[in-house]
């Protein structure tokens, strides 16, 4: 996998992390999930502020199709909510979940998590800040799909609670 996020613009963003191989999975397995650096410095900008964060993909409309950040458990994921990933950021890891008919629809793309400068809306921690999150996608080649399937992610009924 590329270091760097081709941009439709044609620049590109260097990736700072990407999500942890699930248990048991050959070191080559492409992550589902992936942060630019400028979506990590924001999320260690709010992980200080906050404390520890996690991320939900919903299929909304508008800024309901953006990644939410919000405090780690504040926001009460379903028993469909699949978890694309636990990224580690060095002092914090983060998990980031996505609704479950929206993983039907994306299950053949990695999710890019990015930030620019503007300001969404609704109830993502990075409001004030000036940035916002945004996603974006890289299409899995065949040999990436079917290396993925043999490892489906967890859903929020895997949760221990």
């Amino acid at each position: 996998m590329d270091d760097v996020c081709g941009l439709p613009s044609g620049g590109s963003v260097p990736i700072a992390a990407r999500a942890l191989p699930p248990e048991g999975a050959p070191p080559g397995l492409p992550p589902r999930v992936v942060v630019t650096e400028p979506a990590a410095e924001l999320i260690r900008e709010l992980v200080g502020r906050h404390g520890p964060v996690m991320f939900h993909q919903s299929g909304g409309c508008c800024d309901g199709s953006a990644p939410m950040c919000y405090p780690d458990g504040e926001f009460r994921v379903g028993q469909r909510d699949v978890l694309v990933g636990e990224v580690d950021l060095g002092a914090t890891q983060v998990r980031v979940w996505i609704s479950g008919t929206q993983f039907e629809t994306w299950k053949h793309t990695q999710l890019v998590l990015d930030a620019i400068p503007g300001r969404g809306s609704g109830f993502s921690l990075e409001n004030p800040t000036g940035k916002r999150f945004l996603s974006r996608a890289r299409m899995f080649d065949a040999a990436e799909q079917e290396a993925l399937a043999a490892f489906p992610p967890r859903t929020g009924a895997d949760l221990e609670e």
